[in-house]
């Protein structure tokens, strides 16, 4: 068995594709899943599953989620070692260490795809002082310096520049979401 988290984009915000999180583990149970736990309403599920294909478990949780609650969101899914990575390798990680960054301004956009390169060659080129940020292949890193809820930095915005879809967690979730992953191994 192998440990999973599913990240759902765009459930419970802003009062569209609504989805209570005792529902969402309800169909994951029903999807024959293995010790299914969510955590808080912005769709995250930790689970089990013997399967490897990564592919056809996001169909699967994908079509579960259209044939229960009638919307098709995205799905992304990610191993525990990817999350743990993810973590570890935060170039911001020192600077939150030192006190130079504040964790609640800290938070990971998780990519469903690598981005356009030649787009976010462009887009690192440029300073958005305060706030900073780093792109990789799989997550951007962003210290929303002024808080998420005002920067012009927002999920869209990277999704729209690099061409790629992403969902966006901070830093206390990202955590205990590993936190959970590392209970059930």
């Amino acid at each position: 068995m192998k440990t999973y988290t599913a990240l759902l984009r765009g459930i419970n915000v802003g009062g569209h594709h609504k989805i209570k999180m005792a529902d969402l583990k309800d169909l994951f149970l029903t999807l024959r899943f293995r010790s299914v736990i969510t955590y808080i309403q912005s769709g995250n599920v930790v689970f089990r599953d013997a399967s490897e294909d990564m592919d056809a478990l996001t169909l699967k949780i994908r079509t579960g989620i259209k044939k229960r609650f009638g919307f098709d969101i995205p799905v992304l899914l990610i191993t525990n070692d990817t999350l743990r990575r993810i973590l570890i390798d935060n170039p911001f990680a020192k600077r939150i260490e030192n006190g130079e960054v504040e964790v609640k301004k800290m938070y990971f956009m998780l990519l469903y795809e690598s981005p356009d390169k030649v787009a976010t060659a462009k887009l690192s080129a440029i300073s958005f002082t305060p706030e900073e940020f780093s792109i990789t292949k799989d997550v951007i890193y962003l210290f929303a310096a002024n808080g998420y809820g005002k920067t012009k930095l927002h999920t869209n915005f990277f999704e729209k520049k690099l061409k790629c879809q992403a969902t966006t967690r901070n830093f206390k979730t990202m955590n205990k979401l590993l936190e959970i992953n590392s209970l059930l191994k």
